[in-house]
């Protein structure tokens, strides 16, 4: 079996087992469990929290201590056992405590999987802005398919879907016990000052101007992501209230309709070798902030029924906005640090999209949207909703192309720099 097939194995698994609850949650949450949303926002939060610290600490162990698929396949069962434990809580408030632990379990095994795929394919000399993404695809793939296999089996509303997950989890984790090595490349002989002995050689990236740039409007792209996470579904559940739309494709399966996105993923990211060697990474992120510009403001006119092509456009348009600063940025990070904090310097980057990010991004949204677009009776004005996102996402666009430096050669990849 090549490494590349493994690889591929590794990225489909990791993204099935987040996409068999993910997106359904809220489904089990109000039919299952048949408690209030007062106190359902929170759990979106969990992952937020999670990534403000899990994706950096694990970075650190593996850069120091610990081989990165063993690491990998440790967090993948005990997620596994946390996952199992999930139809067991029976009150919100532990049912917050136990997504808890499963997302500080799942959420920096995303980092550790791009970093193993590095580490993996730079050992057989490999060139990464070509070979990745191919491998990367099968993650969005894996992720799509989990949706259809969660929804056409009927257990959107199950704890079955937890049962799924965690079986895959443990797939996972036994894997990656088999794949190649990936060892600590941090050296103790080496002399090291206070900050390195404790792993924190990545936090220096920040007194680099650009990279430290580079992190903050990563941490605003993250915002928009948990923008389109937290509302989209969200938002054509509402339009089942209207009698004109209430028996509409996109009414009756959101969750499929919202698949579109991930499907167009896997178009984008075929594609970022050609636009990273072409354009380099501030174009390319550029792309992806218009892009999200474009998606809230299709979705602020769309509707479900003569405005259906506008939110299915939306939804081809996150594949752009999605994976032109996502993977895009992971590679970057890849290209631009030291071997040695690998996998430190894709947590740093893990904890300034899905942690700093989504936090913000989810309770400004949230205080925004209730001050200014929810009515009394608790409607929420959609359209001026997702025009003030995209006016948000043009600002951001606008900064990015002023504030972040960066001299790209045309037609060729971003040359690593050794810190």
């Amino acid at each position: 079996m090549s490494i590349r097939f493994r690889l591929i194995i590794m990225n489909f698994l990791q993204f099935f087992i987040w996409a068999c609850w993910l997106i359904t949650i809220g489904s089990y949450w109000f039919n299952n469990k048949h408690w209030s949303g007062a106190e359902f926002g929170a759990i979106f939060s969990t992952m937020g929290i999670a990534s403000l610290f899990m994706p950096t600490l694990t970075g650190i162990i593996a850069d120091k201590w610990v081989s990165a698929e063993k690491l990998y396949g440790i967090l993948h069962l005990l997620g596994a056992a946390a996952l199992v434990y999930i139809p067991e809580v029976n009150n919100p408030g532990d049912f917050f405590w136990a997504i808890l632990l499963v997302v500080i379990f799942y959420m920096p095994t995303i980092a550790l999987a791009n970093s193993i795929a590095y580490t993996i394919l730079n050992n057989k000399q490999n060139d990464i802005v070509n070979d990745f993404p191919p491998i990367r695809v099968w993650g969005t793939v894996g992720f799509v398919v989990a949706l259809w296999v969660i929804s056409l089996t009927g257990n959107e509303t199950s704890h079955n879907q937890f049962y799924i997950a965690a079986a895959a989890a443990v797939v996972l984790g036994i894997y990656s016990f088999t794949l190649p090595n990936c060892p600590p490349l941090a050296r103790e002989s080496d002399k090291k000052t206070f900050a390195e002995t404790l792993g924190l050689n990545a936090f220096f990236l920040f007194k680099d101007v650009k990279i430290a740039m580079f992190f903050i409007f990563s941490m605003f792209l993250g915002a928009s992501l948990q923008l389109t996470n937290a509302y989209g579904d969200t938002f054509l559940h509402d339009f089942a209230g209207v009698t004109e739309y209430k028996d509409a494709i996109a009414v009756k399966y959101p969750a499929i309709i919202m698949s579109i996105s991930q499907i167009s993923e896997t178009l984008f990211i075929l594609a970022i070798p050609f636009f990273l060697k072409r354009f380099g990474i501030k174009q390319v992120m550029l792309f992806s902030m218009f892009a999200w510009v474009l998606r809230f403001g299709l979705l602020a006119y769309g509707n479900p029924g003569n405005g259906l092509w506008m939110i299915i456009l939306s939804c081809i348009v996150y594949g752009m906005a999605f994976d032109f600063f996502n993977i895009s940025g992971s590679l970057f990070i890849e290209t631009y640090t030291s071997p040695k904090i690998r996998a430190s310097a894709q947590g740093l980057f893990m904890m300034m999209v899905n942690g700093f990010g989504a936090i913000s991004g989810s309770l400004i949204s949230g205080f925004i949207i209730q001050q200014y677009f929810t009515l009394p009776d608790g409607t929420k004005k959609w359209p001026g909703i997702w025009l003030t996102f995209a006016i948000y996402s043009l600002i951001v666009a606008l900064l990015f192309a002023i504030l972040f430096k960066h001299k790209h050669e045309k037609n060729a990849a971003d040359v690593k720099i050794n810190h």
